[in-house]
């Protein structure tokens, strides 16, 4: 049995990993994936802690998590789509005024 040490080890990595993406990349598509990561790190993390405890009701919230995560790359595509329409790029720097 793997113990949760691992799990929550591995669920920091995936943290960190989704923040260095949001704050050092400029493609959207690249942000967007990145809290993804982070989400999925936290689910994990909440997994871990449950399946310690014995308990089914962090899972619960992880199932909800994920729907809210799916809505939400639905919607941020949707945005992203839009948004490169009028402007022709998925840079993050270029599109932030949203001017025009």
């Amino acid at each position: 049995m793997v113990p949760t040490s691992y799990y929550v080890l591995l669920s920091a990595i995936l943290f960190t990993i989704g923040v260095l993406g949001v704050l050092l990349r400029r493609n959207a598509i690249v942000v967007f994936m990145s809290v993804e990561l982070m989400l999925n790190a936290a689910n994990l993390a909440l997994v871990a802690f449950a399946r310690e405890r014995l308990g089914v009701e962090a899972q619960v919230i992880v199932f909800f998590v994920i729907t809210v995560a799916a809505a939400e790359v639905a919607v941020g595509l949707a945005l992203l789509v839009s948004i490169f329409r009028t402007k022709r790029t998925a840079d993050v720097d270029e599109v932030s005024t949203l001017k025009g």
